[in-house]
């Protein structure tokens, strides 16, 4: 467990083409006159398209299918026959980087909050008499457009739990009670969207905001964010922040990621409780004003939710983020379940068990040519009176978790944690375990004392 100073506020894939060369232009010979004298029986298209996924010399196979017709770039070529996609030649520095990351600005916002707040005030002494002042504290951070009704004007959007809360408000929860939305390009107060808030956790460090019936997006290009699967990202993985730094406007910056899953503990945003997150660490330069924030992959796709950096006159570029699938977990849960109501916490499942990891190891995946991280997780307890006693046994192996239709591969233990949040009452609840190497379901199905809210 790590201690990190303070919130911020408000397929690294490389081509491999030239391992085995396949023959040059030897004594005047093309690569597909060379193939021919090797006992190859067809034309050159049907020789270029038998190389397609092939690792091979790119300047002699690019040569040959010039010589056989091909037009179109280096870039084409790639493309077309050696079956990369532009996400893939992007990262590999061949080619400049999709759209996507661009589109992404249209689907991140500034936001301001404003909370008044109280101070003692005193006459000079000896004369002066006690009182109270009341101020305005305002603070910037920023959000990503995560649901969106363009015809409607609606829109729901995630930020940090510590954007819009502050521990000296007047108000009964401490969320401020006039937030101020802006869509990139029209940051001025002539565009500002006024929002509400929907839910939040302190614990998760994310909360939910709604727009209603606002002209401002009727008339946009504003879009949705496309979430990627954070469970998939992998060490290397470019990570592009955009954000509100220094309250100065949406701005980007780039970098990567430089661990896939860490704990980190640190002091809330109430100033007094200790909060435990887990989180992505990048070494993209995160500033005030970023957290709320998204971090995109390459192609665009949400990858994270920006919310602390560690600042130390010893430390360089060490900034962390909420996973995508964590930060929209709680977004979906707020949602659906606080949505309407006086509820505004979201709601985990809980069974009652408690999980230990062994033979954790790293492997290379040769088909995606990636490192990952492989764990076997295990029950280290069962909680008496919960779902899973007299059901579940400490030392079962869990292999594989299925919440209404959707089932989950264990291969990592946080993912157990996770995924609890799209429990809802009424669900069934599939747990694939292993006992003394059999096989075996415990299967589940939820009421609401099963789940608990997560302040």
């Amino acid at each position: 467990m790590k201690r990190i100073i303070a919130f911020i506020l408000p397929l690294l894939l490389l081509l491999s083409l030239v391992s085995c060369s396949i023959g040059g232009k030897d004594n005047g010979l093309s690569a597909y006159d060379i193939a021919v004298e090797n006992g190859y029986k067809g034309d050159e298209n049907s020789w270029l398209e038998s190389l397609k996924g092939k690792d091979l010399s790119l300047s002699e196979v690019y040569a040959a299918a010039k010589e056989a017709g091909f037009e179109g770039d280096l870039l084409d070529f790639l493309k077309e026959y050696l079956s990369y996609d532009d996400g893939d030649l992007a990262r590999a520095g061949v080619a400049p980087a999709s759209a996507g990351i661009s589109q992404s600005l249209l689907s991140s916002v500034s936001i301001t909050c404003s909370f008044e707040y109280q101070v003692s005030s005193y006459g000079g002494w000896p004369f002066g008499g006690g009182g109270t002042t009341t101020r305005t504290a305002q603070q910037s951070g920023s959000g990503v457009i995560y649901r969106l009704d363009k015809e409607k004007g609606d829109a729901y959007i995630i930020t940090n739990y510590h954007v819009v809360y502050y521990y000296a408000s007047t108000t009964e929860d401490r969320i401020s009670d006039q937030i101020k939305v802006y869509l990139y390009g029209s940051e001025n107060e002539r565009s500002a969207m006024e929002a509400t808030y929907v839910g939040g956790s302190m614990n998760y460090d994310v909360a939910v905001l709604k727009i209603t019936d606002s002209d401002v997006i009727k008339n946009s290009s504003a879009l949705p964010v496309s979430v990627f699967n954070s469970n998939l990202l992998i060490v290397g993985d470019t990570a592009i922040a955009i954000g509100n730094a220094e309250g100065e406007g949406i701005s980007v910056t780039r970098g990567i990621i430089s661990v896939d899953s860490e704990y980190i503990q640190m002091t809330a945003c109430d100033n007094v409780s200790t909060v435990s997150y887990r989180l992505l660490r990048v070494d993209t330069a995160i500033n005030s004003g970023n957290s709320g924030g998204g971090l995109f992959d390459e192609e665009g796709r949400l990858i994270g939710i920006v919310n602390a950096k560690i600042s130390s006159s010893s430390v360089e570029n060490i900034g962390y983020a909420i996973p995508s699938n964590i930060a929209t977990y709680v977004a979906d849960n707020i949602i659906e379940t606080c949505n309407g109501t006086t509820v505004t916490t979201p709601k985990r499942c809980m069974l009652g068990i408690t999980l230990g990891v062994s033979g954790s190891q790293a492997y290379f995946d040769p088909d995606t040519g990636t490192t990952r991280i492989r764990e076997t997780v295990y029950l280290t307890g069962v909680q008496s009176g919960k779902p899973a006693d007299g059901v579940l046994k400490t030392g079962d192996v869990i292999t594989a978790i299925k919440i209404g239709d959707v089932t989950y591969d264990i291969d990592r233990s946080y993912i157990v944690v996770d995924i609890m949040l799209t429990c809802r009452t009424g669900d069934t609840v599939t747990v694939y375990y292993t006992r003394d190497g059999v096989p075996g379901t415990a299967e589940f199905t939820l009421d609401a004392s099963s789940l608990f809210e997560v302040n």
